[in-house]
């Protein structure tokens, strides 16, 4: 079971290091110097995909995770 989890969060972290940035940067949002920050930006092809195998692989850790500290 640890091998498991260590490869998804191996996984985990080479999927999140592969996402675009999606904001323009930290000292424009704490400014409030970007007015089309929350805009709305669609996902499409690879990046949908990045996302959704993300949200996938995250929830998987933490399930994980969960069942290994109640055993």
């Amino acid at each position: 079971m640890e091998v498991v989890l260590l490869v998804i969060s191996v996984l985990l972290i080479t999927v999140v290091l592969l996402q675009s940035d999606k904001s323009e940067s930290v000292s424009n949002v704490l400014l409030g110097a970007s007015s089309d920050l929350f805009k709305n930006r669609k996902e499409r092809g690879f990046e949908l995909f990045l996302s959704r195998f993300t949200l996938g692989l995250g929830i998987l850790f933490f399930v994980i995770c969960l069942i290994m500290s109640l055993l």
